[in-house]
């Protein structure tokens, strides 16, 4: 049995991880770090714990440990890394967007199982990819596979609130966010450098647009992207072009029924929709921010690092009432 640690265990996506790990039949949790709860009951911030489990916040780190979790914000797990040690046999999953850029001269592997499952076997050090890009790759990455962006590409997508994390800003209170609706960011987010680079892995010359609009829900978590862009084949053709890219992938699943949030929160699910209106063809996206989007595939690169099966800990059932 593996023993694995969380770094930053008071944030949203580390209460996801716990909550998997702690179930998970191939894996001890062997300690979660948090400079700002240590010592505390993990319950006093991930209360739906009380009575699942008694470990506390730990101060220390064990550096022997066979996996860790970062669950830092952006910018803090390359200072993380620098300032603490793990054993040469340690392998790592970053949550933030320190090491998702692959020209950075670093040894991480861009860790979206649909597309890199055979590196991410072999991988020691890997960069999750962000909830935003996993909805939006996910959506076009077919495409692209066969060289076939060949004009812009026009997204929308809309996320829950915890998005944003636990800090409390003007746009995350209660009162800004219930029954109220905004776009932010828009054609600057920072997602997209990385979903450009995934693109362009696949399709090298691919030069046009990703003009994405990103907007806060008045929801919790879940994140629904549609993407258009021109394409000149039938619907039946895109049909068979994204079955066959997603014929072995363990969580995506391309449907031809309308696609909806509560299909896919509290699970590890994407869904993906495909229609044809007039020369542009309609990707929907639907998938949890918090799983799919971040912890659960956390998990899902972790179980491939360790030969484990890839659904192992990760059948979850949605909430659907």
């Amino acid at each position: 049995m593996i023993q694995a640690g969380i770094i930053g265990g008071a944030g949203y996506t580390a209460g996801e991880l716990i909550r998997i790990l702690w179930r998970h039949p191939g894996l001890n949790l062997n300690f979660i770090y948090s400079t700002s709860q240590t010592g505390m009951p993990v319950t006093k911030i991930h209360q739906d714990l009380l009575g699942e489990t008694n470990l506390q916040f730990s101060g220390e780190i064990n550096s022997d440990i066979d996996v860790v979790f970062l669950c830092l914000g952006h910018g803090n797990s390359i200072k993380f890394l620098e300032e603490n040690y793990f054993s040469e046999t340690t392998k790592i999953v970053d949550l933030s967007t320190d090491y998702r850029m692959s020209d950075e001269g670093h040894m991480f592997v861009y860790g979206l199982p649909e597309s890199k499952k055979e590196q991410i076997k072999k991988a020691n050090f890997i960069a999750n990819p962000g909830c935003f890009a996993t909805a939006i790759t996910l959506a076009i990455l077919p495409l692209a596979s066969e060289k076939l962006l060949k004009d812009d590409v026009h997204i929308n997508a809309v996320t829950g609130a915890t998005g944003a994390g636990t800090s409390l800003s003007e746009t995350t209170h209660f009162t800004w966010r219930d029954n109220n609706f905004s776009a932010y960011k828009a054609f600057e987010h920072q997602h997209l450098a990385e979903i450009n680079q995934s693109m362009k892995n696949l399709q090298p010359e691919f030069s046009s647009a990703l003009n994405f609009i990103p907007n806060r829900g008045n929801f919790s978590r879940g994140i629904h992207c549609t993407a258009y862009t021109n394409f000149s084949g039938s619907l039946e053709e895109a049909q068979e072009l994204y079955k066959n890219y997603y014929n072995d992938a363990a969580f995506t699943f391309v449907v031809e029924e309308e696609v909806h949030l509560k299909q896919v929160v509290n699970t590890n699910k994407c869904l993906i929709r495909l229609q044809k209106f007039g020369d542009k063809l309609l990707i929907t996206s639907v998938l949890d921010n918090l799983l799919k989007g971040a912890s659960g595939q956390a998990v899902h690169n972790m179980n491939l690092m360790f030969g484990f099966e890839e659904d192992m800990g990760l059948r979850l059932k949605a909430n659907y009432f």
